[in-house]
């Protein structure tokens, strides 16, 4: 008997400082809808915007084209931190490359596929409605360590359809709605929301939805965020070139915030995995292509690309042959100290990028 005691007792000690790290672990999981890799990795293109039909303000790019590193005038966090201490997927100029596994090449199928780790060929429109996938939120969700620890907040109103939070229970924040639950500052996020231009009747400005998401950060301590940005998709479509690159430049700022905003609280440094990625890559061929994606027509439009930055993953990692955007959900599990097996077997494996 005291033989048994003693080698359950050597057992709980064994796996109490796996267990331990595991809990503390936070996950930050970030996307920038339809932001194309060229920009991400080559910075503005300067045909494009000396292109009168698509700036009509010259003076806004400018100082990227001008720029001596157009890649990291446009986007310096991503290029500059990230790409020195963490991770960059899907610059196709260099050998990387990324895409996504489902064959629509447009939004909700392409954030299915980020949150579960798998195509779905039933969704087929963006008017899906409620996902029946259990999502990576969900299924973490239902877990002991992470119940009620877990939250989005999103520019596209059509995230309460993709994350179901009425069947998942995680808190979803998205489109033009306030805060379920109005803090001094949330109210004050509120009254700002509500004097806002409504350029678009089903996404709000990303600059409300990064004030909601650092609000959630201190005032409910998520293990988990998933922050949903989305003006890059949307002035793309407008064919506004100019406000695409200024959409990419205040998300890339945001990123940075949020990031030194993590860095600086005892709860989430050193203990933190920021994921940022996209649902989708722009059309390529004809001058106007960009504006669009979406397969057959849009060519190349299924390209993505990740960056990805945390205490286990290993800076400057190279992933052999093309990444796919089903491999985010299992990265974040594997980020969090949790079995992506246990999740689903059939999703994307990890991305070889750990330490």
């Amino acid at each position: 008997m005291r033989g048994a005691i003693i080698l359950i007792a050597w057992l709980l000690a064994l796996l109490a400082p796996a267990s331990a790290g595991a809990a503390e672990r936070r996950l930050v999981l970030v996307t920038l809808d339809g932001l194309d890799w060229t920009e991400v990795f080559r910075g503005a293109d300067p045909q494009r915007a000396a292109d009168k039909a698509f700036v009509h303000e010259a003076a806004l790019v400018k100082p990227f084209v001008e720029a001596a590193d157009r890649r990291r005038a446009l986007m310096p966090f991503l290029a500059d931190v990230v790409g020195r201490q963490g991770v960059l997927i899907g610059d196709r100029d260099h050998g990387s490359c990324m895409a996504v596994a489902n064959d629509k090449w447009f939004s909700y199928p392409g954030y299915n596929e980020i949150l579960t780790g798998r195509p779905d060929p039933a969704i087929t429109s963006n008017e899906h409605g409620p996902n029946r996938n259990v999502t990576v939120l969900e299924w973490l969700n239902r877990r002991p360590e992470f119940a009620g620890r877990v939250q989005a907040v999103g520019s596209w109103r059509t995230f309460r359809d993709i994350i179901n939070p009425e069947r998942s229970g995680v808190p979803v924040n998205a489109g033009w709605e306030d805060a379920p639950t109005a803090s001094p500052a949330e109210a004050a996020i509120a009254r700002m929301q509500q004097g806002a231009p409504r350029i678009w009747a089903t996404v709000r400005l990303d600059m409300l939805t990064h004030a909601y998401a650092l609000e959630a950060l201190k005032r409910t301590r998520p293990k988990v965020l998933y922050i949903a940005y989305g003006e890059t998709d949307d002035f793309a479509h407008e064919g506004r070139y100019d406000l695409t690159l200024g959409a990419a430049q205040r998300t890339d700022a945001f990123i940075a915030e949020l990031w030194r905003t993590l860095q600086s609280d005892p709860d989430y440094a050193g203990r933190t995995t920021l994921i940022v990625t996209t649902d989708h890559g722009r059309g390529k061929g004809k001058a106007d292509a960009w504006k669009h994606h979406g397969r057959p027509i849009f060519a190349e439009s299924d390209a993505t690309w990740t960056a990805i930055i945390g205490p286990d993953i290993a800076p400057g990692a190279q992933v052999a042959g093309c990444a796919g955007s089903n491999q985010i959900a299992a990265t974040a599990l594997k980020a969090l100290g949790v079995d992506w097996r246990a999740y689903d077997p059939a999703a994307g494996a990890p991305l070889e990028i750990f330490r």
